[in-house]
């Protein structure tokens, strides 16, 4: 497992590449406010969009999530743990005011970066909106 990616994987920076040459600047493993050793992928936090980009395996795809059949009990519980972090960490900053954008592995890089790119756009746009409305 050590050996395993943490961060800086593949898809992590295939998106983030693509999210950079579209003019978009983020922060990289920014820490969840409120929450110990909980990092988003990649953040806006002006526009408060936190983007997860997470591993099949690890956090259970529907369509390519395999389970070990060697010590199998304990890598059901490890998983299933993984999963239950994520629901509580997209509950957290949900509550705090962020829109959570996850994305599987597998999904296309175009495909996130243009969904992350919209949500960015449309939360700033907002913000923007709101600001004039008030004469600053």
């Amino acid at each position: 497992m050590s050996r395993q990616a943490s961060k800086d994987t593949g898809a992590e920076l295939a998106v983030r590449r693509l999210l950079h040459a579209a003019g978009l600047r983020y922060r990289v493993e920014h820490p969840v406010p409120g929450m110990a050793r909980r990092r988003m992928d990649v953040a806006f936090t002006r526009a408060k969009v936190a983007v997860l980009i997470d591993g099949c395996f690890w956090h259970g795809c529907p369509q390519h999530a395999t389970r070990p059949k060697a010590n199998a009990e304990w890598w059901r519980a490890k998983l299933d743990r993984n999963m239950a972090r994520d629901r509580e960490t997209t509950d957290h900053l949900t509550a705090l005011g962020w829109v959570v954008l996850r994305f599987w592995e597998h999904e296309a890089p175009q495909d996130v970066a243009l969904k992350v790119g919209a949500t960015v756009r449309r939360r700033l746009a907002g913000r923007t909106e709101g600001l004039e409305q008030w004469g600053n």
